[in-house]
C-alpha cells in the first residue's frame, strides 16, 4: 500500500510535471511553477496572488498577494502586467531575497489578453521564462506563439496538477479580500 501511494503521490507531482513539459514542449521538467491570478471587489480593490508549486507540490510558504497600486478600475490585464512586472523585477534585483529564485515556468488565470499582458511585462525586463495561460471555458492551454490552444486530456495529472494550481491562486487572491 505504501509503494501504491508512492507510486501515485509522484504520479501527482513530479510525473505531472513532466507530462506537462511534454505537452507544452519544454527541454526539461519545471521544477518551480508560479501561478497568477487578478481578483478585484466590485471593480474596486484589485489584489493579485502568486501561488507556487515545486515539483507538483504546493509551497505555501512560497505564496504571495500583491496589491494593485498603478490601475484604476477592474483592468485585468494592465493589473497583470503590473503584477508581473513587480514579481519578475524583485527577483533580479535581490536575487538572495524572498523572490530570488526565479520561475521556471508560469501559469497566468486567463486567456490571451491576461497571457499577453504577462508577456509585454516579462519581455520589457529582458526575461524569457515559459509561460502559458489557462482558460477556464474549456480548460485549453494558450501559448504565447500558438495561434491553437492545446486541449490535454481530461484524466491526464498534468492538467489535474494546473487546475490545482489555478484553482488555488484563485481561492488565494479571493481570501485577501
Amino acid at each position: 500500500k505504501r509503494n501504491a501511494r508512492a507510486a501515485i503521490r509522484q504520479e501527482r507531482t513530479v510525473g505531472a510535471c513532466e507530462g506537462l513539459a511534454k505537452a507544452l514542449g519544454l527541454p526539461k521538467a519545471p521544477r518551480r511553477i508560479e501561478g497568477y491570478d487578478i481578483s478585484n471587489t466590485q471593480g474596486v480593490l484589485s489584489v493579485a496572488s502568486m501561488v507556487v508549486m515545486i515539483d507538483g507540490a504546493s509551497a505555501r510558504k512560497e505564496y504571495r498577494h500583491f496589491r494593485i497600486k498603478t490601475v484604476v478600475g477592474a483592468n485585468d490585464f494592465a493589473s497583470m502586467h503590473e503584477v508581473i512586472t513587480r514579481r519578475l523585477s524583485h527577483g533580479l534585483r535581490e536575487p538572495e531575497g524572498k523572490f530570488g529564485e526565479m520561475p521556471d515556468l508560469i501559469l497566468i488565470d486567463g486567456g490571451r489578453g491576461q497571457l499577453s499582458a504577462a508577456q509585454d511585462a516579462m519581455h520589457a525586463l529582458g526575461l524569457s521564462i515559459p509561460m502559458f495561460g489557462l482558460a477556464k471555458r474549456i480548460e485549453e492551454i494558450v501559448l504565447p506563439d500558438r495561434e491553437e490552444s492545446i486541449l490535454l486530456d481530461r484524466a491526464s495529472p498534468a492538467l489535474h496538477m494546473i487546475q490545482r494550481l489555478r484553482d488555488e491562486a484563485h481561492r488565494f487572491a479571493i481570501t485577501h479580500h
